[in-house]
């Protein structure tokens, strides 16, 4: 009973993170050193060493000083998983300016690279010196790798497999039929007596002339806020453009509107070749996907915004009521992320919702069914 006692006190000790919190409890060793890494984040540790020793007093926090930060990133990634780790930092960011170190190419080399630290990055470019530019190259081109790996096999192949469904012909003519699937689809009808298959459904392949082949345009909000959602775009856009039964066209805009379509060979490309921050004219880039579109009812047009529109928004609603009476599937996704409910402009939701566009947060791992839905012209599932 007593192990357990002391065992809620060290950890309500690491919780409140003070000498005077009424615990009793002396931290020691390798609780003293998280203790410290805690402390010179959230609560302030000593100016040396940023860990605590017996009996300091909390008094500074991580300053200006690029070693003492690197000590503590070291001493972090050591105590602490990396999904914590990778909180920390964003804290570190925000609370203490972390992002003036980063300009650093040892500092960089010393964090856990991750999709805030990529927008970090993205919104730093600028001021990255020379000797710093290929570090943070790098450390986006591991988040980057990640994502692909993560995302990649399973867009392809739920894409993959809706584009086939669409292309799908259920009368064939005898040349046209699928024996393969064909068979497969009727293996209920099995007549053991016979050792044969009954096919009551013919599955066939699209005559050559009918092929399915599907533009998208992916139109994505780089504002500050939205940093997340323009990292996970880039890399599904990549993976979209390998696709070559899709035509993709990736489009970024602020209160600017760049094409990036010849860079989606390269995601990383892709990524620095955006400007996060500024305002937004969502009116302006829907206008230029607008003026791309050659075949309405083959094209689908995903919006990636928190649709805090700068430009004029009637004129916007119009675009995206004339889309969609030409035939075009229209999705807004108010965030592409694992963050959860985003910020967004509620009135503008609702009225494209009204229109008949769906607006909705996303995650990554849903985005390849909800394209899948768009391919098959069905409705499109939101998430819970």
């Amino acid at each position: 009973m007593a192990t357990t006692t002391d065992e809620r006190l060290r950890r309500w000790r690491l919780v409140l993170g003070g000498e005077a919190d009424g615990t009793g409890c002396t931290l020691r060793g390798r609780d003293a050193a998280m203790d410290g890494a805690l402390a010179a984040l959230y609560r302030g540790a000593p100016e040396e060493t940023g860990r605590p020793g017996r009996g300091a007093r909390r008094s500074a926090g991580l300053g200006g000083s690029a070693p003492q930060v690197a000590r503590w990133l070291g001493d972090i990634r050591s105590y602490f998983p990396s999904t914590v780790v990778q909180l920390m930092q964003q804290d570190a960011i925000t609370r203490l300016g972390l992002d003036r170190l980063l300009l650093e190419p040892e500092m960089l080399a010393a964090v856990e690279p991750d999709v805030h630290l990529v927008g970090t990055l993205l919104s730093l470019k600028h001021a990255l010196p020379e000797t710093t530019r290929e570090t943070a190259r790098a450390v986006v081109g591991r988040v980057v790798a990640d994502l692909e790996r993560r995302l990649a096999d399973r867009t392809r192949a739920t894409l993959g497999g809706a584009l086939d469904r669409s292309a799908k012909v259920n009368r064939p003519r005898h040349r046209d039929i699928d024996w393969d699937r064909t068979i497969r689809a009727n293996l209920k009808n099995y007549l053991p007596e016979h050792g044969t298959v009954v096919p009551e459904r013919l599955v066939g392949h699209a005559r050559a002339q009918r092929a399915v082949r599907k533009d998208v345009i992916l139109c994505i909000d780089q504002s500050g806020s939205m940093a997340p959602s323009v990292v996970h775009s880039a890399v599904f856009g990549a993976v979209l453009a390998s696709m070559r039964t899709l035509d993709t066209r990736l489009v970024v805009f602020d209160t600017s509107v760049v094409d990036l379509t010849e860079q989606l060979s390269d995601p990383v490309d892709v990524l620095f070749a955006t400007r996060l921050g500024g305002g937004t004219d969502i009116n302006r880039a829907l206008a230029y996907c607008q003026s791309r579109i050659t075949r309405p009812s083959e094209t689908i047009v995903v919006l990636i915004s928190d649709l805090y529109e700068g430009g004029i928004r009637d004129e916007m609603l119009r675009r995206v009521a004339a889309m969609k009476a030409a035939g075009v599937q229209f999705v807004a996704l108010l965030a592409l992320s694992d963050e959860g409910a985003p910020a967004y402009d509620h009135a503008h939701a609702a009225a494209l919702a009204a229109l008949g566009a769906p607006a909705f947060a996303c995650t990554p791992d849903a985005f390849p069914e909800i394209m899948a839905a768009a391919i098959e012209k069905r409705p499109i599932p939101v998430p819970n």
